[in-house]
């Protein structure tokens, strides 16, 4: 697990870092005739982005006339990658593409502005793990656990680890057998 003041610290994170309006602007200056539209473009959506950070999920927000929010559960996140170039680089910026099962082969989200990234990628690492390993932990032998999904699918999944617990009492009986 992750150290608890880190934690606290990315939770803690709402807003993108002040080198992320740089990086925008020098991206606005590589086609000059354009800068008078993408400088204001980039501007509405750096001063709107704000993250939030759950112990559910991530949370990320922006815009103006067309307001867009991206709502990703920790249990839904299958990989995330960190990707820079040099500009973003040596202003010490990363994006972090959060990637679910979506079907799509571009990032559900993608995370930018944050200096902390390796951090922040740390956590969310330790965050999607904690979910993944706290829903596959194998149940004691004869013990039925109560699933955290609903329906038949919770009874099922109760089922099948109860069974499993059988056939290993069952092996577990075999192999003693077989050594005396």
């Amino acid at each position: 697990m992750t150290d608890p003041a880190t934690d606290r610290h990315i939770q803690s994170i709402e807003r993108p870092d002040k080198a992320l309006w740089t990086y925008y602007l020098l991206s606005a200056l590589v086609i000059p005739p354009l800068f008078p539209f993408l400088a204001p473009f980039f501007w509405f959506r750096y001063s709107t982005m704000r993250y939030k950070f759950t112990d559910d999920g991530i949370s990320m927000s922006w815009g103006i006339l067309f307001r867009r929010e991206v709502i990703v559960n920790y249990a839904r996140i299958q990989d995330i990658h960190l990707r820079s170039n040099f500009v973003e680089r040596w202003l010490g910026l990363a994006r972090i593409l959060v990637q679910t099962a979506s079907g799509s082969s571009s990032a559900e989200m993608t995370i930018e502005g944050i200096k902390e990234f390796e951090q922040l990628r740390d956590f969310l690492y330790s965050r999607m793990r904690g979910v993944k390993d706290h829903a596959h932990h194998p149940a004691p032998a004869g013990a039925t656990t109560v699933s955290a999904t609903t329906g038949n699918q919770g009874e099922l999944a109760a089922a099948l680890r109860e069974a499993a617990a059988e056939l290993r009492a069952v092996r577990e009986a075999l192999a003693k057998r077989g050594n005396t």
